[in-house]
């Protein structure tokens, strides 16, 4: 197996490479989701981390028609939640504990490549990078694995784990005192601060743009209607009701003007997307879903906290990334899945890639107009994290069944052509485009 040493250059960070030479010739073929709980129950063995990856691959490969011996590549993310900063899980107690093949936190509570291919006995696997990136970068090294030969038939599997009282609460996270630059952050709370860094250059926004915070009222209550509508989703399994704007402007403060519902809910799942030659795709079960360019970015703020500015000239330069790699631009991006983590970051997005016409400092009247999938515009179609709980990953699963047409309740009306989503923040992460046509 090979890893993601060099000569394999996969990141597409720079302006002025053009068209990407893939565009086009790699697809998705496949996607599977296990279920979504709140937390692992710490007894279950069926509910692991683990076992829900198994489960989500093998939900992909059926999709796809594929069988264990065709895979030839395995990009697994293994990184959770419940560790330090998000990255890898504190031990959640003394091995071993329980029988093989949960007898260590691989397959319990963290999930690799290694792991998958032992438990699945995936015998022809030659493409199983050690070190991988999170879901938004994900997808463009897969892509760029089978565009470049590495791989034919190759699972991306994206595991998120939620363990109690365990939510990124390792690291430095679990220590007494705050050193260095994380003095001024840390003692927000949360995860390194990060409620606080979003919420700064949110409150700029409506300073310099006018408006209010509860002017993204509409969005949030829309991405939870669009949750509902998701049967996978953790808010349609679990009797969370309808968010209303009472509901919302009533809420509890996380970090003024943070409210609890502009936060995603933390969740313990997995979910897998097949990603293989568009020759191959055109043989599998489901009409392929064509990958069209992939892009990352990775900004260094000036200081420990980003503003107004810096988060504007950073989503300018990824629109301008994708639309360039993808020979494409705002006009012709149909389903729009950005990342929502914090319903603060997802203007910016919005604003930078133009979609539907929409310029800075135009998001919130935008949310007042008709954004439900039934209307003229269906923004953020997939519900997201805060309407599914935080996979990551209901962007992409929700655009491959937009263009399949088989949203079904959250089915735009709309043309559904193309599909740009992405998990990332304004300052590191990756999109993709994807098309229902190659070109």
């Amino acid at each position: 197996m090979t890893t993601l040493d060099p000569p394999f250059k996969w990141r597409r960070e720079k302006l002025g490479a053009g068209v990407w030479e893939h565009r086009g010739k790699v697809a998705i073929a496949g996607y599977g989701h296990s279920p979504v709980d709140r937390r692992w129950d710490e007894t279950s063995m069926d509910k692991t981390l683990g076992a829900y990856s198994i489960l989500a691959c093998q939900k992909a490969m059926d999709d796809a028609g594929v069988t264990a011996d065709q895979i030839d590549g395995v990009v697994c993310c293994p990184t959770t939640i419940a560790g330090a900063s998000g990255g890898a899980a504190s031990n959640w107690a003394p091995r071993p504990f329980f029988a093989p093949p949960y007898d260590s936190e691989w397959g319990l509570t963290r999930v690799n490549a290694k792991w998958l291919i032992d438990q699945m006995h995936l015998p022809n696997v030659k493409f199983a990078p050690s070190s991988v990136p999170t879901i938004g970068e994900m997808v463009g090294l897969a892509a760029q694995a089978v565009g470049d030969g590495l791989c034919t038939t190759c699972l991306v599997i994206y595991p998120t784990g939620n363990l109690t009282g365990r939510y990124r609460r390792g690291g430095e996270n679990a220590e007494d005192y705050a050193k260095g630059e994380r003095q001024w952050t840390v003692p927000w709370g949360n995860h390194g601060g990060n409620d606080f860094i979003n919420i700064f250059p949110h409150n700029q926004y409506c300073i310099t743009y006018g408006g209010t915070h509860d002017d993204v009222a509409p969005f949030v209550i829309n991405q939870h209607r669009n949750g509902l509508l998701t049967p996978w989703g953790f808010n349609a399994n679990h009797g969370i009701p309808q968010l209303t704007l009472e509901d919302y402007v009533t809420s509890r403060f996380i970090l003024k003007p943070l409210r609890i519902w502009d936060c995603d809910r933390p969740v313990n799942a997995s979910a897998a997307y097949l990603f293989t030659t568009a020759e191959r795709a055109k043989d599998m079960k489901q009409p392929p879903i064509y990958v069209l360019n992939h892009s990352q970015h990775n900004f260094k703020p000036r200081s420990t906290q980003p503003v107004l500015d810096e988060i504007e000239m950073w989503t300018d330069h990824a629109a301008r990334l994708m639309y360039e790699g993808a020979g494409l631009g705002p006009e012709d991006v149909d389903i729009f899945n950005p990342y929502d983590g914090y319903s603060t970051m997802t203007q910016f997005f919005l604003e930078a890639f133009q979609w539907h016409g929409v310029k800075r400092g135009d998001s919130f009247a935008f949310y007042a107009g008709d954004i439900r999938v039934e209307g003229p515009h269906p923004f953020s179609s997939s519900g997201g994290n805060l309407g599914n709980g935080r996979t990551r990953t209901a962007m992409y699963t929700d655009s491959i069944q937009q263009l399949r047409g088989t949203a079904g309740r959250r089915q735009v009306r709309v043309r559904a052509d193309t599909a740009l989503c992405a998990f990332t923040t304004p300052s590191s992460g990756g999109w993709i485009m994807l098309g229902k046509h190659p070109s």
